[in-house]
């Protein structure tokens, strides 16, 4: 899996030109899900995040993670995220797993992670056209892929 992660004042994401889901303070999450990985995957990924130290503590230095904050998250399928770009100018995306693989994986990653936050976690909707908004906070932009964790 891999993962943007951006640190925002708030975030939404509309579908159709309506609001379907926002957050305030806390993670914008982009995810892109590949056709190998695993339970594992998600469960590292999902610690990783939730113990991720990114927000300011009182003395305005990144010391603090999003559990110890109260902060809220908003996780996005992107498919994208696993483009191949090295060939040519138009991005293969053959690295992204299929529906039938990414859907459950993305269903159990947000599940994973309202376990080890103790608290609802928007979500877009998985294959529609989304316009996501957002206000990055400091800038704060974090990429994390699962496959590197060694």
């Amino acid at each position: 899996m891999k993962v943007v992660i951006q640190r925002v004042k708030q975030a939404s994401v509309s579908i159709q030109q309506q609001l379907h889901a926002s957050i305030g303070a806390g993670m914008l999450i982009l995810v892109g899900i590949q056709a190998d990985d695993t339970a594992e995957d998600i469960e590292w990924l999902s610690s990783k995040i939730c113990h991720l130290r990114i927000f300011d503590d009182e003395n305005g230095v990144m010391n603090r993670s999003i559990q110890e904050t109260a902060g809220e998250i908003l996780a996005v399928s992107q498919f994208t995220l696993l483009a191949r770009t090295k060939k040519g100018n138009r991005p293969s995306y053959i690295d992204a797993a299929k529906p039938e693989i990414s859907i459950p994986l993305y269903e159990a990653f947000v599940q994973a992670l309202q376990t080890n936050l103790q608290k609802e976690i928007k979500t877009g909707r998985f294959g529609a056209d989304m316009q996501v908004a957002l206000i990055n906070d400091g800038p704060v932009t974090i990429l994390i892929d699962s496959k590197n964790r060694q």
